[in-house]
């Protein structure tokens, strides 16, 4: 199975996040699976990166030109692919994978894991989406999404979308045995609109 994991770039971070990057590292090559990844040289992605390697596993890193000509492509990779632009990244990376997980991230962790989930929201794929809650990181976060279905931003259903996993085992558990759901439409109400 091919597992795209976002996560941080930052080497600024506490132990206990770099403490779990190195277990998920370790056993998607335990299980033998491929690890598709942002493909930087620090942070949370070096970290799983080194562990996957370590473990057995193959990697692809998946870098734009200007991270990797700021001297930030990792060195562990089997396969490397550089793209012109963050864009084609996430287009790369989702298409490589058969399953998402995010560790702990900024920015650009939540736009590419709320990505996958809105992609699956409206029927673009239907693959496993997991967030690992290290130190209860995404707690704010999954406060959000249920004032989201509270106000009826989001249907409650949609709560299947994705799984919260303890760490990286319940997450690797998740995705070995997930089963495709159907899922209805996003929207509560559909006008029908007259033909012309």
């Amino acid at each position: 199975m091919y597992i795209c994991v976002f996560c941080s770039s930052s080497n600024a971070l506490a132990e206990i996040y770099f403490d779990q990057a190195r277990e998920l590292g370790k056993q998607i090559g335990d299980g033998s699976h491929t690890l598709v990844y942002g493909g930087a040289n620090v942070g949370l992605m070096q970290a799983v990166a080194q562990s996957a390697k370590e473990s057995g596993a193959q990697s692809i890193g998946i870098i734009p030109e200007l991270i990797h000509h700021k001297n930030l492509s990792s060195n562990t990779d089997n396969e490397q692919i550089i793209t012109p632009n963050m864009r084609d990244r996430k287009y790369l990376m989702r298409k490589r994978s058969d399953a998402f997980i995010a560790l702990p991230g900024g920015f650009g962790t939540l736009e590419e894991i709320l990505e996958v989930i809105t992609l699956k929201q409206l029927h673009y794929h239907q693959k496993p989406i997991v967030f690992i809650n290290t130190n209860g990181f995404y707690n704010s976060l999954l406060d959000q999404f249920e004032r989201c279905y509270a106000e009826s931003f989001s249907k409650p259903a949609y709560k299947s979308l994705y799984y919260i996993a303890a760490n990286s085992s319940d997450a690797m558990n998740y995705i070995s045995n997930y089963k495709q759901e159907e899922l209805t439409t996003k929207w509560f109400d559909v006008p029908q609109n007259p033909k012309h």
